[in-house]
């Protein structure tokens, strides 16, 4: 049963920084793409970050570009995303998810996580 569990996510103030983590669990995660996923009241889903399976690779929306770092850990099945200089933009649920390629489309994600609640307030 594949599970991805998501954590680290609370109420900051603009400036503050956060780590998050997804735990994963039933799937073979070190051959799987893994992506941040957020999606704020109201307004659709967003692509955040994804890294690739080895971690070699990873990509980021120009709306967190320079302000968050994606990072993995195969050992432990997990994947994590430090967010620095956060903004009241950035208040979303932000979920978990796994594909076994990269996509840009998140539709395409197989995997998802049940997400985590990022509240920045100005």
């Amino acid at each position: 049963q594949v599970q991805l569990v998501e954590s680290g996510g609370g109420l900051v103030q603009a400036g503050d920084s956060l780590r998050l983590s997804c735990a994963a669990s039933g799937f073979t995660f070190f051959t799987y793409w893994m992506y941040w996923v957020r999606q704020a009241p109201g307004k659709e889903r967003e692509f955040v970050s994804a890294i690739s399976a080895g971690g070699g690779r990873v990509y980021y929306a120009d709306s967190v570009k320079g302000r968050v770092t994606i990072s993995r850990d195969n050992a432990k099945t997990a994947v994590y995303l430090q967010m620095n200089s956060l903004k009241s933009d950035d208040t979303a649920v932000y979920y978990c998810a796994a594909a076994d390629h990269y996509f840009s489309d998140t539709s395409r994600y197989a995997y998802w996580g049940q997400g985590t609640q990022v509240t920045v307030s100005s």
